[in-house]
């Protein structure tokens, strides 16, 4: 030890060796008392002091003086320790001794030298291997002097601070920091005397401390303090940390390494926690670690809120920072960013109590302004630590991107500039996009194709790149439409951005192209966008694998085209109409070889080569002519191309038209034995032509012509528009040219009947074709009139404007005749456009209805030989349209379709109100039919739903969105009744094809089948587009509206008169059985208008446009608004906000419903209903703006709900309980049960109290009804709807209801728990009462069996029944709490609940006898909800120990009323007194009380 002292060059000393033994002391003891003769009087008394000290310590058997080194310690150091702690305690001068002692040290300590020495390792007299200590050290253990000397060297160490220097490059080492020295010799003490006043000290001296002296003592804390002290550690600690924040990591070091207890490591925590903001970037993850490992149950939640809230992830330090970090040397570990995800995922691994309230606490976040981009990173940590919470995570991942919570801006934050922090996470980001791609919700899908994007974008190495394209691949192989569908668009935006990186790898996709049998057309399109791309890249490029790509390709689609089967035609088409309008487009600049064909010399030859494939088969030329039309919409293509395609379209006039002479026909041939003449003649004898339909219609070899006769119009009007600036003045004459058709006499009288099968199969085919041909027009003509098209003159839109009604007029016309002749013959009409076997991703591929049941060889039918077959056909149709619901679309099986497959509802099917007279005149038709000889014509209804063609709908061309331009337009004309009258059929017309293009962008709509087909025309509408296209229209429903109620005020007349001179003017020849009802007709308006007001209003896309809603909801405002409206409110909401037009569609809406109620059930329940979605959409803005940042009228519009809630509730009672007169009610109320039901609940969820409701109806209201005797007495209760007709409706909806707030309560009641303190007595009390109520409504209901005998309702209560005592069971805990307080009310409940009980026993006995299967099969479940609601009743009284008694006892077998069964006789006298008993006496009131359950017992075989 003295050699490795004199090896420090620090250190300077005598190099002569003096002997550390005592009997040396004595001669250098005398030389320094015979130097110190001479010295000055200040020396000559320190002298002494330091003798006196040398004298204490030499007593005790140390030496002090060692002039080789530090005092030298005697061999036991205990022994120093007790002598001097004996001499300072208990001798006679001990306070003197101690004194002096004290005061000699201190002044022998004023030398640094011999500080440093006491301080050293001193020298031991034992020469066997110990451990040395300082000879301070072991004066700290001598408890009389630890305290003053603990002060002492507490004092000296401010002398010694500068002595290392903050700013010095190096470092002292520990023999040399005297510092250092001094705080070691507190560490790992024995005991403290006195530890308060030491800490104190301690302290404040720390607080004066430089700082890398302030780390080193806070760092050693732990080892200094007792435990004892902790709190005023904790409290000095903050403070200095508030001083000074760089030594946050010595302190959270100190913090884990204190024993704290939880009081204050929940402070410790609160420190830490509000450091977050403060801390430097390169302390964070330190800080992250101390709080997360840190974490209990009892403040997990606190510690991951102040995380998320403080923590600002993004921007500690950004992408240039990182650039200076790679610059310097630094590795990714080194990274800020990448330290703190590693800390954060080291913590959440280690503790799974993190990773699930992390999971809670984002599930409980609501709002979008609520999430931060760390919550991404957070899920992604969780999600790569472990497969056991992943699905949790995407689940969780997937709510909050449909809920708009995780936007792609977070997305953009997490991974765009971060390509080295995302790296490790890859394969998670990765995964996670896979699975959001194959969600079913659409914006779950864009955000996965968003993440794809952002990845390849960010990711440039081949490596990563593969793996993105593998996963996508993977999901194009799935077999799930909207998952290939999606995955093939995210290729599609690769290709369109990213195309020269993608050759080089598209050999990891090119594998997708031996899948297209698969693919939808839709899908198709997105498979050769992405390789017509790379195809068109790589034509001017010299590499040779890229050329082999594009070889590849062009291959593939000449074999696909010129393959006989039209699956593989259609695929060829669309690839190589995909590559021409790459080829052919005009922008397209190529580099080409003189060996190359340019790209329109390409192009002409792929659409030459694709037009002589499809001229043999109409189907797939009328695709090509649809792809064609739809690709020079899109595309500005080379006027070469331009110039080909007018010239092929010029053929049109020489294949379909017909010259005239004056207007008329110059030669009148018969065609197949039917004679021909003009209809719908707009221009009168100036027409020169005509369309030819009837004599190509009857000739075998031309008729295929007409099939493609829309597709080539519509091809024709195209290249018209692009080669004449917009307009069609060269071929306006098409417009207003006639029809060449049969004669109109086949129409009526005995004219359809003289025709055979191949007439008459003619005559449907001319119908259908001129109809298609008059849709086409108006698709071509209202371009030239809708929006602003400034190419055309006053004069001539005045002109098309007129035209284009009578042509709609025309439409209409032809559509009716062609459903009656579908009706009296069954005809197979030829489809007119090419649809799809899959289901696409086009918003509105399905436009009509879903009804088309015939198999696909049905279609090849061209007559029908015998009227056996006719009948047999019209069977199939009629039953193909009533598996249809009133408006034709598939719908959702209700509940009463269920219980009518369980033979619990006999007949319960609700018909149209609209539709019934149709079906009574098609019976009468058929009836006709079937008599020749009859006089009576049938009628038909011009307003009326064509059924017979509802099953080729989608056989038919589709009307565009801007045929919708019409409803706008208005005739003013003197007649005998008003305008509207005479329009509404034109307007309903295309209110209907309006209803159904918006069915298709309701949420949630699925089709199935070739009737999913669609135009390619439409695939491309998305719904905001499609939004802004009708927001026009919006005025105009509002009209039409008015005006159909205007026209079902007036009555039911009915007016040909007008209708005929509307009908004759538009060239439509009289027919004396086309009849317009006005008053099914403004029904009808009045239906559809409101049937696209909720469906417009219900769309989620409007709610993003504030604009388009804004717009409906202004359409819609009445004249004025009452202010007591918003009295319900805290301030009245000014005009013109989306709030107050809220409320003014709802009062013009209401108003509808209060006029409607004078003259039509069905109306004013529509009104109701539309009421129901505009408060739906209130409810749905209220949450958006709860979601956004800021709003003003936040705060406001929260009282709206409420308030229309209430109106809402008024208005379905005032329906519950109007006095309907039975010529409003349209076929009587048996008809009606669907309606009522819907009604009712609107009523029960819309009321106040929903419980209270309920029991009030199911106590009081029902009872009385079940026992009404004749019609006058059903509506004495004061509810005309419920009635003998209409009492199974009632009573299933009351029990659903019921059992649904039952539902709702054990939540409340699961959320409120055990009784604790504070707990409020009166919510106890409120949710016991809602408790009984709901109890009394199953009893009552539960009773009306014994007077009800229809098996239907005893089913239902059976089943409910036992779902309510099943339910019921989850509020025991919350009873057994309560039981002490509200025994009595508890013991009444279950009491009172027994009845049901018992009934429902009742009821399973009769059944089972009775073999009513449809009760039977609801047994065994409600009989283990009564054994388990019997074993329970058990377990409450027994661990409640209230005294009352229990037992269990079988139940007498009586019936329903009351009767004991004979065969159940007892014979025993006893048992029969106690069979005399009446079950409901079984409790005894009496103390000691006693609660009855009884003991299922079954039927006795």
């Amino acid at each position: 030890m003295v050699l490795l002292h004199h090896q420090i060059p620090s250190r300077k000393r005598t190099s002569s060796f003096v002997s550390p033994f005592p009997s040396q002391k004595l001669p250098k003891s005398t030389s320094t008392a015979a130097a110190d003769d001479n010295a000055p009087p200040n020396d000559v008394a320190e002298t002494s002091e330091i003798d006196k000290l040398v004298s204490i310590l030499a007593e005790a058997g140390c030496t002090l003086i060692n002039p080789s080194g530090p005092p030298c310690l005697p061999a036991d150091p205990h022994k120093l320790r007790r002598h001097l702690h004996h001499a300072f305690s208990y001798s006679d001068n001990a306070p003197a001794l101690r004194s002096d002692f004290l005061s000699c040290l201190s002044s022998y300590l004023q030398s640094p030298q011999n500080l440093r020495r006491v301080l050293t390792a001193s020298s031991s007299e034992s020469f066997g291997s110990c451990r040395s200590e300082s000879l301070v050290r072991h004066l700290l253990l001598v408890p009389s002097i630890q305290l003053d000397l603990q002060n002492l060297l507490l004092e000296k160490l401010p002398e010694y601070f500068h002595v290392n220097p903050q700013d010095s490059g190096t470092s002292l080492s520990l023999e040399d920091d005297v510092a250092r020295l001094i705080i070691n010799q507190f560490r790992w003490l024995d005991f403290i005397v006195d530890p308060n006043t030491f800490t104190d000290k301690l302290m404040q001296v720390l607080s004066i401390c430089p700082l890398h002296l302030k780390k080193e003592i806070i760092g050693s804390l732990p080892e200094i303090i007792g435990d004892q002290n902790n709190k005023t550690v904790v409290e000095s600690l903050e403070q200095m940390l508030q001083e000074d924040s760089a030594i946050v990591l010595t302190v959270l070091d100190s913090f884990s390494n204190l024993n704290l207890n939880d009081q204050l490591q929940e402070q410790a925590i609160t420190i830490a926690l509000s450091c977050i903001r403060t801390v430097d970037a390169e302390h964070m993850p330190y800080l992250l670690r101390f709080l997360l490992l840190s974490a209990a149950p009892a403040n997990v939640r606190r510690i991951i809120s102040h995380i998320r809230e403080q923590l600002q992830f993004v921007g500690i330090s950004n992408s240039r920072a990182m650039q200076q970090s790679k610059l310097k040397g630094k590795s990714h570990s080194k990274c800020t960013e990448a330290s703190v995800l590693e800390a954060l995922r080291s913590s959440l691994r280690f503790k799974n109590i993190l990773c699930q309230e992390i999971l809670k606490e984002l599930n409980c976040l609501r709002k979008p302004r609520d999430h931060k981009v760390i919550d991404i990173w957070l899920l992604m940590l969780i999600y790569m630590n472990g497969e056991s919470l992943q699905k949790s995570i995407e689940k969780l991942f997937r709510k909050k991107v449909i809920e708009g919570c995780i936007q792609k801006a977070m997305i953009d934050q997490c991974i765009c500039g971060h390509k080295e922090l995302v790296q490790d996470y890859f394969p998670s980001f990765i995964s996670l996009s896979e699975y959001l791609l194959a969600c079913k919700e659409k914006e779950a899908r864009e955000f996965g194709i968003h993440m794809y994007s952002c990845l390849f974008e960010e990711f440039n190495d081949s490596y990563s790149r593969q793996e993105i394209l593998g996963s996508l691949v993977t999901n194009v192989g799935s077999g799930v439409s909207y998952t290939v569908s999606s995955a093939l668009e995210t290729m599609a935006l690769l290709a369109s951005k990213y195309a020269q990186e993608l050759i080089p790898l598209s050999s990891h996709i090119s594998g997708i192209l031996d899948y297209l049998e698969g693919f939808s057309v839709d899908n198709l399109h997105k498979v050769y966008e992405v390789f017509s791309h790379l195809a068109l890249l790589v034509r001017s490029s010299a590499d040779s694998y890229g050329s082999s790509l594009a070889n590849e390709i062009f291959m593939i689609v000449r074999k696909q085209v010129g393959h006989q089967d039209i699956k593989y035609k259609k695929m060829g088409l669309i690839g190589t109409l995909k590559i021409v309008s790459g080829l052919g487009d005009e922008n397209t600049v190529a580099c080409l070889s003189s060996s190359q064909k340019s790209n329109s010399e390409e192009a002409l030859e792929l659409l030459k080569m694709s037009l002589d494939s499809c001229k043999q088969l109409p189907l797939s030329l009328i695709m090509f002519y649809d792809e064609l039309t739809e690709m020079m919409d899109c595309k500005n293509l080379h006027p070469i191309v331009i110039e080909w395609v007018g010239k092929h379209v010029g053929e049109f006039e020489s294949i379909f038209l017909c010259d005239l002479e004056g207007g008329q026909l110059p030669v009148k041939d018969s065609y197949c034995g039917l004679e021909g003449e003009l209809w719908m003649n707009l221009d009168g004898d100036i027409s020169p032509i005509c369309l030819n339909i009837l004599p190509l219609a009857s000739s075998s070899l031309q008729s295929s012509s007409l099939q493609v006769l829309p597709a080539n119009f519509l091809l024709l009007s195209t290249i018209e528009r692009l080669t004449n600036q917009g307009s069609l003045s060269g071929i306006d004459a098409l417009l207003g040219c006639p029809l060449h058709l049969p004669s109109s006499k086949y129409f009526f009288g005995a004219g359809w009947t003289s025709l055979t099968g191949k007439q008459k199969h003619i005559v449907g085919l001319s119908l259908y074709y001129a109809a298609n041909w008059i849709r086409e027009l108006l698709n071509a003509f209202c371009t030239q009139v809708a929006g602003g098209f400034e190419f055309t003159s006053q004069a001539s839109k005045e002109d098309i404007i007129a035209k284009l009604l009578k042509r709609l007029r025309n439409l209409v016309f032809l559509e009716s005749l062609l459903n009656y002749s579908v009706d009296q013959c069954a005809l197979s009409l030829p489809e007119l456009h090419l649809y799809v076997d899959h289901c696409g991703s086009g918003l509105l591929n399905q436009l009509y209805y879903v009804g088309h049941v015939d198999k696909k060889n049905s279609h090849k039918k061209t007559h029908v030989t015998t009227s056996t077959d006719c009948k047999r056909t019209r069977k199939k149709i009629s039953k193909a349209i009533t598996s249809s619901d009133t408006n034709g679309k598939l719908r959702q099986p209700t509940i009463l379709d269920v219980l009518k497959k369980a033979g619990a509802v006999t007949s319960q099917e609700v018909p149209n109100d609209s539709s019934s007279n149709l079906s009574s005149r098609a019976k009468s038709a058929k009836s006709s039919q079937q008599h020749p000889c009859n006089s009576h014509e049938p009628v038909v209804e011009i307003s009326a739903v064509a059924k017979a063609l509802e099953t080729h709908r989608f056989k038919f061309r589709r009307l565009l969105v801007q045929c919708f331009f019409i409803l706008t337009l208005s005739k003013n004309q003197d007649s005998c009744c008003s305008d509207s009258a005479a329009q509404l059929p034109l307007f309903l017309y295309l209110l209907r094809d309006l209803h159904h293009k918006l069915d298709c962008f309701a949420p949630g709509k699925q089709f199935s089948g070739r009737s999913m087909s669609a135009p390619v025309r439409f695939t491309t509408v998305t719904v905001g587009e499609f939004l802004s296209k009708i927001r026009p229209l919006f005025p105009s429903l509002r009209k039409h509206l008015e005006s159909a109620v205007c026209l079902l005020k007036e009555g039911d007349e009915i007016c040909q008169e007008h209708w005929k001179i509307e009908s004759l003017s538009a060239g439509n020849p009289d027919i004396p059985n086309l009849v317009l009802s006005k008053s099914a007709g403004s029904t009808s308006v009045f239906k559809e208008i409101l049937h696209c007001f909720c469906k417009i209003i219900n769309l989620p896309d409007i709610r993003m446009d504030k604009t388009v809603l804004s717009y409906l909801l202004e359409a819609f405002q009445p004249v004025n608004i009452p202010d007591d409206i918003f009295s319900g409110m805290q301030l009245n909401l000014s005009p013109g906000t989306i709030e107050y037009q809220y409320f003014g569609a709802y009062l013009f809406v209401e108003g509808v419903l209060d006029t409607a109620c004078s003259f039509s059930f069905m109306l004013a329940s529509e009104s109701l209903f539309t009421l129901e979605s505009i408060v739906t959409s209130v409810q749905v803005y209220l949450d958006k703006l709860e979601g956004n940042s800021s709003h003003m009228n936040s705060g406001f519009i929260q009282g709206a709900v409420p308030i229309l809630r209430r109106k809402l509730g008024t208005s379905a009672q005032k329906l519950l309980r109007h006095r309907w007169d039975t010529e409003n009610l349209e076929n009587g109320w048996r008809s009606k049960g669907e309606i009522v039901q819907k009604i009712l609940c609107v009523y029960l969820e819309n009321s106040d109290s929903t419980p209270a409701l309920l029991d009030e109806l199911a106590c009081t209201i029902l009872p009385q009804a079940s026992s009404c005797k004749s019609m006058e007495e059903e509506d004495y209760h004061g509810f005309p709807t419920l009635s003998s007709a209409t009492f199974i409706v009632w009573y299933r909806v009351l029990h659903e209801r019921n059992l649904t707030a039952l539902i709702r309560l054990v939540k409340e009641v699961t959320e409120h728990g055990k009784p604790r303190a504070g707990a409020q007595h009166d919510s106890v009390e409120e949710m016991l009462v809602k408790l009984q109520q709901s109890v009394n409504v199953v009893v009552s209901l539960v009773s009306q069996c014994r007077t009800y005998d229809k098996v239907t309702v005893h089913a239902m209560a059976v089943k409910y029944g036992g779902k309510f005592v099943d339910t019921f069971l989850k509020v025991f805990d919350f009873l057994q709490a309560h039981f002490e307080a509200h025994n009595k009310h508890i013991i009444q409940m279950v009491k009172e609940l027994q009845k049901a009980t018992r009934t429902i026993q009742t009821l399973c006995s009769e059944a089972k006898g009775l073999k009513q299967t449809a009760i039977t099969s609801k047994i065994p479940a409600t009989k283990r909800s009564m054994e388990r609601f019997l074993f329970r009743v058990k377990a409450l009284l027994h661990a409640t120990s209230s005294g009352c008694t229990f037992w269990m006892g079988n139940l007498k077998h009586k019936d329903l009323t009351g009767q004991v069964v004979s065969s159940q006789a007892y014979v025993d006298d006893q048992d029969d007194n106690a069979d005399e008993e009446d079950p409901m006496e079984a409790v005894n009131e009496s103390p000691p009380a006693s609660v009855a359950s009884e003991e299922d017992q079954e039927e006795m075989e």
